[in-house]
């Protein structure tokens, strides 16, 4: 990408703030359109609070600017985004092409009010045959392709990924036993038995026959499935014709793999080699996404998403927008399918094969095998959006309910609930989940290290007070409430309800918090278990109220039940981590120099740490790897008090 130049006022400041009132909306726009050149770049408009509004791109920056200062023929949306428009920035770049990438690139970043928004964008899951070991591995892969090996994908979910592996090793035997394990084994796992791998480990199989089933995998993932049927099937004939039927059953085994595979990911179409496919569906103001992956002329699965955007927004809109913000990150194959007629659709296609190094072709196809693959999708995208609407309108219910069960104001639009995990006081941990009007938010669940040290292990106040202190201390820093309007996503965002896990002493220690702090305006909850423990039975504790209780088969109750028990979930599971986490720690870890060869040299020669901490010199000397410069750290690390 050419060199940008940034120019702009920047967000407002204090310091910068002039005594009278500071010019807001079509003045600020009007006034930055003056230093404005005709090319093409990227701006963003930013609130009093130097929050991001808005990023576009433009062919023409003068040009587009120029047009929000216009006094009207605006939209509602871009009415209020001008009004609220306080500052811009702008960068220059080369071409329009680059300001398209830097603008979804600065979208998916910023999350600004006023843009459609990609959420829910977690990396997809790969399959690896990973080829640095003499004898390759497969496994499920997710994150920066670093390891050597060739890559098959994405899929849609880790199910996907872990049902394809499965039957990839029952049809062709690779291993997927980490480099560790594989030089530890002296004889054959259970993999090996239940045959879904050909034991390299321990020469059950010769590597160059080893080396000829990975080919044959790599072959099929690579979209020569049929090849690779006629290959296997003919194996099978042949063993069963010299009545070599143990071998004809291995074969028939492989085959039978195989079709689970291709039976399993339902539509597989015949024109169609390696295509995204993308349908929108709009209803009541939301917006569903549902996306197909074709590789190799196979399904790889399907996922829906919700971007957050307008109602004011048009489909074509939408997924113009999401498309590009999709693949910021990802790779791009060679044929994107929509279904809508995207106005930009060449722009953008320039943009994702610049990005990719390969001609990508955009299109939204009206007719023949194509159109059905967008057919289905926009089907997919049409119940899923109708679940997520009926979904909504069942949690709003409850959450109704809650706001009458507490008698709350207003309806909470997000609620927090607080639990503790430990064990005789140690590896103590807090955890914090998120509900809201779409459910569990658990990209906004949090858990928190007990850091005080005078607390007395097992105190379970003392620890829920050092949670909320720094939960709550840290939010009025980042958006202390005389802001104006709380933020949509994020940490900086104030809750309408917390509830505690926990009986009145819980309680108050909560409210001791939020007096010292001077938190006035969130309703806080303790919810204690009922005798023995029973579900059904909690009571209920609020200040200034009497305990009480809600009627056993209340809708409400089991809603506050889900909550509670997530709660304890997220923080057992996190208390668990942890604990393990610690108990996995080796104290060679913990010596310079010391790496995992080095590391399983050592554990091989002594048979565990505690062997090494009482070696002496010459015979850490002695160990393959370990110089005596080495040998003479290890010993002084675990004879640091001696003389």
């Amino acid at each position: 990408m050419a060199d940008s130049v940034e120019t702009g006022s920047g967000p407002a400041t204090d310091a910068d703030a002039p005594k009278k009132k500071s010019p807001r909306g079509i003045d600020v726009i009007a006034e930055s359109v003056r230093r404005l050149p005709n090319a093409p770049g990227v701006y963003r408009m930013f609130d009093a609070g130097g929050d991001v509004l808005y990023v576009g791109k433009a062919r023409s920056l003068k040009k587009r600017v120029q047009s929000y200062t216009r006094l009207g023929g605006h939209t509602n949306r871009i009415a209020r985004m001008i009004a609220s428009t306080a500052s811009m920035e702008f960068v220059t770049t080369a071409t329009e092409t680059e300001a398209l990438l830097l603008e979804a690139n600065l979208i998916k970043r910023l999350k600004p009010r006023f843009n459609v928004v990609l959420r829910d964008d977690k990396s997809f899951p790969y399959i690896l045959i990973a080829e640095e070991h003499e004898a390759a591995q497969i496994i499920k892969h997710r994150g920066a392709r670093r390891a050597k090996g060739d890559y098959y994908g994405p899929f849609a979910s880790a199910g996907a990924v872990n049902r394809t592996i499965n039957a990839l090793q029952r049809a062709f035997l690779l291993r997927s036993c980490s480099d560790s394990v594989y030089e530890s084994r002296t004889r054959p796992c259970l993999l090996y038995q239940i045959k879904r791998c050909a034991a390299p480990c321990t020469g059950e199989i010769r590597l160059d026959a080893y080396a000829e089933l990975v080919g044959e995998a790599k072959a099929f993932l690579s979209g020569k499935s049929q090849k690779v049927r006629e290959l296997l099937s003919a194996e099978m004939q042949r063993a069963s014709d010299v009545m070599d039927f143990e071998t004809a059953a291995i074969y028939r085994d492989r085959l039978q793999a195989l079709s689970y595979v291709a039976t399993h990911q339902g539509i597989n179409p015949q024109s169609v080699s390696e295509a995204d496919v993308f349908a929108i569906h709009a209803e009541g103001g939301q917006f569903c996404i549902q996306v197909f992956f074709f590789r190799t002329g196979q399904n790889w699965g399907n996922r829906a998403y919700f971007p957050r955007a307008d109602k004011s927004h048009t489909a074509a809109e939408v997924l113009e927008a999401f498309i590009g913000q999709f693949y910021d990150d990802k790779p791009c194959p060679k044929l994107v399918l929509g279904s809508e007629e995207l106005e930009n659709a060449d722009l953008l296609a320039e943009a994702l094969s610049t990005r990719a190094g390969h001609k990508v072709t955009l299109s939204a196809p009206k007719r023949g095998e194509k159109r059905d693959l967008i057919t289905h999708a926009l089907t997919n995208a049409r119940e899923a959006l109708g679940r997520r609407l009926a979904e909504k309108s069942s949690q709003a219910r409850l959450l109704q309910g809650v706001a009458e069960a507490f008698a709350l104001e207003e309806t909470p639009s997000r609620i927090e609930v607080y639990d503790n995990s430990h064990i005789m006081g140690q590896n103590a941990l807090g955890a914090m989940i998120v509900a809201g009007t779409e459910g569990f938010l658990k990209s906004q669940y949090r858990k928190f290290n007990i850091k005080s040290e005078d607390l007395v292990p097992g105190d379970d106040y003392g620890m829920m007070r050092e949670v909320l202190t720094r939960r709550f201390t840290r939010l009025m820093k980042e958006a202390p409430r005389n802001g104006g309007e709380k933020n949509e996503e994020g940490d900086a965002t104030w809750p309408d309800l917390v509830i505690i896990d926990g009986g009145k002493g819980q309680l108050s220690a909560a409210n001791r918090v939020f007096e010292d702090l001077g938190v006035e305006d969130v309703a806080l909850v303790s919810i204690a278990k009922g005798p023995e423990r029973n579900a059904g039975r909690e009571t209920f504790f609020m200040a200034g109220h009497e305990p009480f209780k809600l009627p056993e088969r209340d809708p409400v109750l089991y809603f506050l039940q889900r909550l509670r028990d997530e709660a304890h979930r997220f923080a057992i599971g996190s208390h668990r981590a942890r604990r393990k986490k610690q108990m996995a720690a080796n104290p060679l870890d913990e010596i310079p120099g010391i790496g995992p060869s080095r590391k399983r040299a050592l554990l091989h020669h002594f048979g565990s740490a505690k062997a090494v901490s009482r070696a002496n010199l010459s015979d850490l000397e002695g160990v393959e790897g370990v110089s005596a410069q080495l040998a003479r750290a290890i010993y002084d690390h675990f004879h640091e008090h001696a003389d």
